[in-house]
């Protein structure tokens, strides 16, 4: 075999494979929120779940897409398992038009008037002329991915073809080596399918290798079936190591995966050959046809159709799998529950992101996804910190009489979780501005990259809310280390009237960042920090004169003045965070 000849199948299946990534990505840039909204909506019952799978997969074409978007939903906690299970069943039955589509690329005679590459040429030139009037260019990269899809078919065809497998004697003495009626031979090409899939990271590219064996007449349509069901298992794998990574219930949902699949492949082991029969009776293959019984052509015409009858046999065993399973949802849910438990850990005390995943292989608006319910997180968690230092004002007014020494280490350890709250701010703000710049490299649609900016700009403020939190609590702790005199309750009074209006801000904001921002009435928070403005002029004011007046030291006035000038930084840090959520431009 001539090394130009390897390198030429090898480059075909390149540009099949590169071909179906431009096709999903693209399809994803057009529709990449609309597919998550309709994740999120129509997965009321197991059918409507499996149904929304099925759509979307057929959709993008990339069974890994919708199943690491799912995944990543379970990880938002957008999905419950149970619904991520019916779509990854869907999901299984989408992907089989992958395996159409290629069976109609590389089927056919040579002789047919029409020439299925033509389609990519006209692809190749509508698709660079879209792409460079930049209006449509998500539509030009897709009919690029098009044109790259069939003309990776075509030479792979083509290359197939001038190879002529079915005589090279070392092609089919291997094949001829294993017993066709055996079950360990099944077996063996089943692992040999997973293997190959695992290893290329494409169902595919080893589809793709499949039909070019059987339509050649090198491989037997038995081992290729038992490829594509290892193929079946292998595309599992990618996801359930990804999903490590992941919390506890991606990693379920990645498990229910591998669980389906694996199930499928040990009951039709049972029926195969009967199954297999079947389906070559539906195509109209006959599985007794040999060389020496038929004319060159009539042989040759049977093997065409090996193409549609691997298409058929994967959409058919997909279709009886999801139909067995459907009904089990309940309790594929409560066993992958039992095998994965749920692991116990102080979540508040440690620092980790809980919905960004550095594993999964995923699209722009998956991970912007990601990272808007990690920034959720980082907002509720600045509000937590807030109530902290309230809670450390109130423990400093009353650190006198027999209780004092409790008090005073209820006080320490207090103190010592802000500081930590403090320093799992800047670590959050870093690690999501890592990946968030990661995303950023990716080709990003003009909303994306304007939702990235804003995140950024979230991120940031967010964590000076956090430096605002902590700069209080150390004014707080340097006045009691000092033994300064204790605030007047007047000031005790103005601090915590201040303190709360800025929790009133803060709960805005993260009604906002949990919420819709169609339904958020901007102006509510504008108003509150308006109060929070006024009011802070109004203490200002009043210091001075309490302080000229002798009502209380100049210390303990400056830092009942810093206490409340950090709380008014705060209520700004509060709205820029709104108007960047908002896609409001500042109004500094």
């Amino acid at each position: 075999m001539s090394i130009w000849i390897i390198f030429k199948l090898l480059g075909s299946l390149a540009l099949l494979m590169f071909g179906m990534k431009s096709m999903s990505e693209a399809l994803q840039k057009m529709a990449g929120p609309q597919l998550r909204h309709v994740l999120g909506a129509m997965t009321t019952n197991r059918f409507t779940g499996m149904l929304t799978g099925t759509l979307v997969t057929a959709s993008v074409q990339s069974s890994t897409a919708t199943t690491v978007m799912t995944v990543s939903f379970v990880n938002a906690g957008l999905l419950t398992l149970a619904q991520a299970i019916s779509v990854i069943m869907g999901a299984n039955i989408g992907t089989t038009l992958t395996a159409w589509i290629m069976a109609l690329g590389t089927s056919g005679s040579d002789a047919s008037p029409f020439d299925i590459s033509i389609i990519s040429y006209v692809g190749f030139f509508v698709g660079i002329v879209l792409i460079y009037m930049k209006r449509h260019r998500y539509v030009g990269d897709f009919l690029f991915g098009i044109g790259l899809l069939l003309l990776g078919l075509t030479t792979l065809k083509a290359t197939g073809m001038s190879m002529d497998l079915a005589n090279n004697e070392a092609v089919t003495s291997f094949f001829k080596s294993f017993d066709p009626d055996s079950f360990l031979t099944t077996i063996i090409f089943l692992l040999l399918g997973g293997l190959m899939t695992f290893c290329v990271q494409s169902s595919a590219a080893v589809m793709a290798i499949t039909m070019l064996l059987c339509s050649t007449g090198a491989m037997p349509i038995y081992q290729g079936i038992a490829l594509v069901l290892g193929e079946n298992i292998g595309t599992t794998i990618t996801s359930n190591l990804a999903a490590l990574s992941a919390n506890t219930q991606a990693r379920r949902a990645a498990l229910a995966h591998l669980f389906f699949n694996v199930f499928g492949v040990l009951w039709i082991m049972f029926v195969f050959r009967y199954f297999v029969d079947m389906v070559c009776d539906w195509v109209g293959f006959d599985v007794e046809m040999t060389k020496d019984q038929a004319t060159h052509a009539e042989f040759m015409a049977n093997v065409g159709k090996l193409n549609y009858v691997l298409a058929a046999f994967h959409t058919t065993f997909n279709v009886v799998n999801t139909a067995i399973l459907i009904w089990f949802i309940p309790q594929i849910e409560k066993f992958v529950c039992w095998v994965i438990k749920s692991k116990k850990m102080d979540e508040e005390e440690d620092f980790r992101l809980h919905f960004i995943t550095a594993g999964f292989m995923k699209t722009p608006e998956l991970s912007v996804l990601e990272a808007h319910k990690e920034i959720e997180f980082f907002s509720e968690r600045m509000q937590r910190m807030f109530s902290m230092v309230r809670e450390l004002l109130t423990l400093s007014s009353s650190l006198t009489g027999k209780k004092k020494d409790n008090q005073a280490e209820e006080f320490n350890k207090l103190f010592s979780r802000i500081e930590k709250y403090e320093n799992i701010s800047d670590n959050m703000e870093l690690e999501i501005a890592n990946y968030l710049d990661q995303v950023s490299d990716a080709h990003l649609s003009d909303e994306t990259k304007a939702k990235i900016r804003a995140m950024l700009r979230e991120i940031s403020e967010l964590e000076s809310i956090g430096d605002a939190c902590y700069n209080m609590a150390r004014s707080i702790s340097r006045k009691y280390i000092a033994k300064q005199d204790h605030f007047t309750e007047q000031q005790y009074s103005h601090l915590h009237q201040m303190m709360e209006l800025t929790n009133d801000a803060l709960t805005l904001m993260n009604q906002l960042m949990t919420g819709r921002k169609e339904t958020f009435d901007v102006n509510r928070t504008f108003n509150t920090e308006h109060e929070i403005n006024n009011y802070r002029n109004q203490l200002k004011q009043q210091n001075i004169i309490d302080v000229n007046n002798h009502e209380y030291t100049y210390a303990v006035g400056t830092i009942y003045m810093d206490l409340v000038n950090e709380c008014e930084k705060l209520g700004d840090y509060v709205v820029n965070v709104v108007e960047a959520r908002m896609g409001l431009r500042s109004r500094d």
